[in-house]
């Protein structure tokens, strides 16, 4: 399931150059693409997705609503909203989509995180949105630009308590009229994101406004 809180540390930024061409850059191939009106996904933004991974919209307003009603007293209804909020809320932005690797061979995800439209940068978006990430740490930010967007991009990692080990994490934020959009990418540990990172990349170097 979805990801919850933290706090991470800052770091200066540094400017990264686009690629017109990422699908040959980096060895991907395309598998189509999301975020335009009739794909998987509905977003502010559209950008391809490497081959194989399949994409799942979250209707996260609805989730909630479901998890909160039914005959269950108010105290029941308010910490199932409030377990649903932790998994489909995190800073700034819900849940929007989420495109599983499984199917190409992988074990993670890259999920879309949308929100309301705002004065925030994309910078601040991304910070607030590691800030909420349960045991993040060692966060080093830079800056990008792709498709005429403006974008703030985050590496940071994650301890796990339960599993007692450390991994890489990655995302990316733009705003947009329509609000920010955050795209994450984890995995079952560092080496598995590693192995993704190419298909964030596609993502992020394909990345155009709706």
């Amino acid at each position: 399931m979805l990801a919850g809180c933290s706090e991470a540390a800052d770091d200066k930024d540094a400017k990264a150059s686009p690629s017109t061409s990422a699908s040959a850059e980096k060895g991907v191939e395309s598998g189509g693409s999301i975020g335009v009106a009739g794909s998987a996904c509905e977003l502010p933004v559209s950008f391809e997705l490497a081959k194989d991974w399949e994409a799942e919209s979250i209707d996260s307003a609805a989730a909630q609503d479901k998890g909160a009603s039914g005959d269950a007293g108010d105290l029941e209804d308010e910490i199932a909203e409030e377990v649903l909020d932790s998994i489909l809320r995190q800073g700034p932005v819900a849940a929007a989509c989420e495109v599983d690797a499984k199917p190409a061979g992988y074990v993670g995800f890259l999920r879309i995180w949308t929100g309301e439209a705002g004065d925030d940068d994309a910078r601040t978006v991304l910070e607030e949105f590691v800030a909420a990430e349960a045991d993040a740490s060692k966060a080093k930010y830079s800056s990008f630009e792709s498709g005429g967007l403006d974008g703030a991009e985050v590496e940071y990692f994650v301890t796990s308590e339960l599993l007692e080990e450390t991994k890489k994490e990655s995302a990316f934020a733009v705003t947009t009229p329509d609000g920010p959009v955050v795209v994450h990418l984890g995995g079952m540990d560092t080496e598995e994101h590693q192995k993704m990172v190419p298909a964030y990349e596609l993502a992020k170097k394909t990345l155009q406004k709706v």
